[in-house]
C-alpha cells in the first residue's frame, strides 16, 4: 500500500483508470450512473439510489417512465425525486424483497442504456447470487 505526500492512501493505477473512464463516459456518451447508498442500516432499513446522467442526455422523461412502470409492480415503495436537471435520488423504503426490486430496477435502467450504465456499489452491502458454472454439471465428457 503506497501514501500521497498528503497522508491519503494512492489509488492503483486500474482504479484510476476505471475513474477517468467512467468521467469521460459521463462526458461524451449516452449513458448514466447510478450509486447505491443505505441511508439507515438499522430497522427499518432505507436505501437511495442517486441517478446521474451524462451531458449527451437531453430528455431526461425516460427516468420517471422506468420507476412509474417499475414501481407498478415493485413490493418496495419508493419515490423519485430530480434534484438537478439530470440528477436523480430514487429512495428505496422498508419490505423484504428490497434488494432484489432494487436490483431489478437498476436492471430495466440497463436494458433501456442497451447497457450503458456506470454502476457503483456505494456502501451496499447486497451480493446477487450466484451460482458456480461447473462444465460438468451440464456437459458430459
Amino acid at each position: 500500500m503506497e501514501f500521497n505526500p498528503d497522508g491519503s492512501i494512492k489509488l492503483p493505477s486500474y482504479a484510476i483508470k476505471k475513474k477517468q473512464n467512467d468521467k469521460f463516459r459521463l462526458t461524451s456518451a449516452h449513458c448514466l450512473q447510478v450509486t447505491k447508498e443505505v441511508v439507515d442500516f438499522h430497522a427499518p432499513k432505507k436505501c437511495t439510489l442517486h441517478i446521474k446522467l451524462s451531458d449527451k442526455i437531453q430528455d431526461t422523461s425516460f427516468v420517471r417512465n422506468i420507476h412509474k412502470r417499475f414501481d407498478a409492480y415493485a413490493e418496495v415503495p419508493t419515490k423519485i425525486k430530480q434534484i438537478g436537471e439530470k440528477e436523480f435520488d430514487v429512495e428505496i423504503g422498508t419490505c423484504f424483497r428490497r434488494c432484489t426490486d432494487c436490483t431489478k430496477f437498476i436492471g430495466m435502467l440497463k436494458e433501456h442504456m442497451v447497457g450503458n450504465v456506470i454502476e457503483n456499489k456505494g456502501n451496499c452491502t447486497f451480493e446477487p447470487y450466484q451460482k458456480n458454472f461447473e462444465f460438468e454439471d451440464y456437459f458430459d465428457d
